[in-house]
This record gives C-alpha cells, structure tokens and sequence, in this order.
C-alpha cells in the first residue's frame, strides 16, 4: 500500500498533478492526501488586521478551503471509481512546507507529489517559489509535474550521478517499484572527463546498482561541458520520460537550489522531476 500526498492550492496545476499521480498509480493500492495549507492565505492579506476581524477571517477561509477541498475529493471519487484508491482530504492553518512536514512523518508518507506552480505563479519561473522550497526542505521524495504535459509512462528514467553519495535504500525502493512497474529503463549518467572511478564511487555505484535489482539500469558518461545542459540534452536526445535527482548536501541538486535558482541555471524540465531526499528521517 502506497501513501502518497498531494498538496493542492485548487489550482489548475495541481489539479495537472493530481491528475497525473492517480494515472501513474492506477493499478497499485494506494492511499491518497490532498492537502491544502491555508496560513499564508490568511497572514499575507489579513496581517494589519485586528485579532478579532483576524479571527474572523481565518475562520471564513478555513471553512471555505474545507468545502472547495471536500467537493474536490467528490469529484474525483466520482471520475476514478478506482477500488485500488482511498482518498482523505486534509486542510492545516500552517506554511506548506510545515503542513506537509508534519502530515509525512504522522503517515509516513512515500511519495510527494505536486505541480511546479500554483495559482500566484510567476510565469517567467521554471518552479514557483513553494515547489523550490518543499524540494529544499521536506524530507521525503517530491515528484514535480510540469502542467500541461500529457501522461506518459516512465519507460525511460534519467538518473544523473557522480557516484558521490551513500543512497538511502527506502527512496532507491521507490525507484525500483516505478522502474519495475513500468519495465522502465534506468540511464545513470555520470558526467565527468574521466573513466576511471575512486574505491567510494564504485562502493557507491555498486549498492545503487544492488538497489535496484527490478530495473533495467544502464551506466552512461558525458564529457563535463555545462551539467545542466548535459542533462537536458541527454533528456531531449535519448527521449526520457522522467528525471530523477537526489538533494543531499554537496550534490548537483544541492548547488542548483542554495548557489542559484534553478531558473537561472536554465533547468526547465519537460518532463516530470522526482527530487529524492537524502535527508534523515
């Protein structure tokens, strides 16, 4: 049985997302939670407010994220009629990350999955700003769905790697599952000028490869030009269906968030994101 959570904002990008998880997942049992964090709602506009009118509002806000939520989870009980699927909404008078925090570590969440943007998006930003910071902060795997792209099985994984970081088994498990449900091939690809590997990085590259006994996994290296670009290309080149990077401290992922933005860097994927964390849990 899979826990899978699903922030939503009653948007059009999340609507894409859940959407998309309820595709991927279709044939497995699975617990679904859309969640929706409404503290931002109240504080942002309500913040020179008196307690009481404040009180009011929150309240006014609460009850009606409650509703809109509640016809959410109708409407698509009433679209899937999928016996495999249990759905709860869950509403929280917290930050998002907080929320989603909080609501993972209660039911040991497997899987986060959201859209890149919400309803106050910029649109010249590849991840709005709620997707950068749940990426950053929450410590389980995140699957960010680029909104308006169709359904796709993951036939073909990208799986980039410097062979530098010790895996955690559970989120390499999840990987294995996707992989193996959808005879999905695995292409780690380690960017780098160099062949030759040192004795951590075949450790590394040993457990990744016994972690994944499910999958189909190819090892490919790239030249070091720009490993953004790298990656995107491999992605355009070889026809990947979905990316997959870990955040851990000294990764790609880690420098992409915390040194720059991802939009500066210019990662704007076409594909969905799957962020694991290799943060304790």
């Amino acid at each position: 049985m899979k826990h899978i959570l699903i922030p939503t904002d009653f948007s059009s990008n999340a609507n894409h997302a859940i959407s998309y998880a309820l595709n991927l997942f279709k044939c497995e049992r699975a617990n679904f939670y859309f969640i929706h964090a409404y503290a931002d709602e109240v504080y942002g506009p309500f913040h020179n407010t008196g307690k009481i009118d404040f009180e009011d509002k929150k309240q006014a806000i609460g009850k009606s994220s409650k509703n809109e939520l509640n016809q959410l989870v109708n409407e698509i009980k009433e679209r899937t009629h999928n016996p495999k699927h249990h759905y709860e909404g869950i509403i929280s008078f917290e930050s998002l990350v907080d929320a989603v925090n909080n609501f993972t570590n209660a039911k040991n969440i497997d899987l986060l999955i959201m859209g890149t943007k919400g309803k106050t998006a910029n649109s010249s930003k590849t991840f709005g700003s709620n997707t950068v910071q749940v990426f950053k902060y929450v410590k389980c795997p995140v699957l960010a769905i680029p909104n308006g792209i169709p359904f796709n099985q993951p036939k073909n994984i990208l799986f980039p790697s410097d062979y530098m970081l010790p895996y955690k088994r559970r989120e390499l498990k999840l990987l294995d599952t996707l992989a193996s449900q959808f005879k999905a091939q695995i292409h780690s690809l380690y960017i780098s000028d160099f062949e030759d590997l040192s004795l951590r990085q075949l450790d590394n590259k040993k457990f990744l490869e016994d972690s994944l006994p499910n999958a189909r996994l190819s090892f490919v290296r790239t030249a070091v030009e720009n490993r953004t670009k790298a990656i995107l290309s491999y992605t355009k080149e070889y026809d990947m269906n979905l990316l997959v990077m870990v955040n851990s401290r000294h990764s790609l992922l880690e420098d992409m968030l915390y040194r720059s933005t991802i939009d500066e860097i210019g990662l704007s994927p076409t594909i969905p994101f799957l962020v694991m964390q290799n943060l304790p849990r």
